[in-house]
């Protein structure tokens, strides 16, 4: 007796309870939007890559970028995403994604064909409007590359000819690059934030301890802040507010254990330590909220009965905009980035030596961490007052 085959729709429901597995890493509300756009192949590799203990934010990012490109692929080629992918269409998805705004103006046939940006556009896959920032394309060859080694092949991603066609389509396009978040989060907007606040409710609590704890600890990234856990948090013996006046008040400090980050591995052991008002604040959130283990910032549904699953990286964003919105601010010039660059920003402009800074931010890129300590240095150098 034949049997018969499964319809689409039941083959997406099997790989979207097959997603399960990676709940805790993939956020719920893509599940079914991966299971979607991602084969069977896809996840069985997806799910290899958690076992093998792959971090969270590169895992997450792989299953975000491999859903991309099967839809890119599908729409661009009309077939499947082929292992290996060919040199030939590599280069196409440069060419599909790098290109000049000033001849796409002459010639619309440049860069992405429009019936590709509308199918990706239809699939919320793609939302800016013009070329890609050329760090994004590179993200996504790269999770390409790191996805056909795990398939055991080897694909043409160091060829010569691919490495020139985006060095050569990079300086085309010449896209500015684009700020994380377009305004920093420095003392003085973190004041309105934190005013914004100002209840007795638990998600005010809640905000307040996870905005002052992601800036006091070296403006901790979204993922981080997600990802902190109450066996994460050790109290330390409490430290003068003046560490040079013996007679000054005491502070509370605790140390925050961070484990593996976008710049470190999980034998890291990486640590910062909280000083003050943000101690305060999250102790009283934990014990207002009765959280005892796991999770320390956690959902809260619209009774203010509060989850035991963490908030999402995404949350922690979604929460800083509400709260610039609360405060009066405009929450588009504002991103959960604008913390991190916010307390480097503020960090330079009170004069404390950037090895101090990078030792609470973690920064590993001298330079990444210079910059906004050049930023500050120039508003408040004579170098561009010659003429005021």
């Amino acid at each position: 007796m034949a049997t018969t085959p499964p319809s689409p729709s039941e083959e997406v429901h099997r790989r979207a309870e097959e997603l399960d597995a990676l709940d805790a890493i993939l956020p719920f509300d893509r599940r079914d939007h991966l299971a979607a756009l991602l084969t069977d192949d896809d996840i069985a590799t997806l799910k290899h890559l958690a076992q093998e203990g792959m971090g969270e934010n590169t895992l997450r990012a792989l299953a975000s970028d491999l859903g991309y490109l099967e839809a890119w692929c599908r729409l661009a080629t009309s077939d499947p995403l082929p292992w290996p992918a060919p040199e030939s269409l590599l280069l196409k998805f440069v060419a599909h994604h790098i290109w000049d705004p000033v001849k796409r103006a002459e010639d619309p046939a440049h860069g992405m064909p429009a019936d590709v940006e509308a199918g990706l556009r239809a699939e919320r896959l793609l939302r800016a409007d013009g070329p890609h920032a050329p760090a994004t394309v590179r993200r996504r060859l790269t999770s390409w590359s790191i996805l056909t080694r795990w398939r055991g092949f080897t694909g043409a991603f160091g060829a010569p000819s691919l490495k020139s066609a985006l060095r050569l389509a990079v300086r085309a396009s010449a896209r500015p690059r684009q700020r994380k978040s377009k305004k920093a989060v420095t003392v003085d907007i973190l004041a309105k934030l934190l005013q914004a606040c100002a209840g007795d409710r638990l998600v005010d609590f809640r905000d307040h301890a996870l905005l002052l704890t992601a800036f006091a600890s070296g403006g901790r990234r979204r993922s981080e802040v997600a990802a902190l856990r109450v066996e994460d948090l050790a109290d330390e013996e409490p430290v003068r507010a003046d560490p040079s006046d013996k007679n000054s008040p005491p502070l509370p400090c605790l140390s925050i254990r961070l484990g593996r980050t976008k710049t470190t591995a999980a034998d890291d052991d990486e640590h910062v330590l909280l000083i003050g008002r943000p101690v305060t604040a999250s102790k009283r959130w934990l014990a207002e909220a009765a959280i005892k283990d796991g999770a320390v910032f956690r959902r809260i549904d619209q009774w203010g009965n509060v989850d035991r699953r963490a908030l999402t990286p995404q949350s922690v964003n979604l929460i800083l905009k509400g709260r610039c919105k609360q405060a009066g601010l405009d929450p588009a010039l504002f991103s959960a980035h604008g913390l991190r660059s916010g307390y480097m920003t503020e960090a330079a402009n009170r004069g404390i030596p950037l090895p101090e800074a990078m030792q609470q931010s973690l920064h590993k890129s001298l330079a990444q961490a210079a910059r906004y300590y050049n930023d500050a240095e120039r508003k408040q150098g004579r170098a561009a007052r010659l003429i005021v």
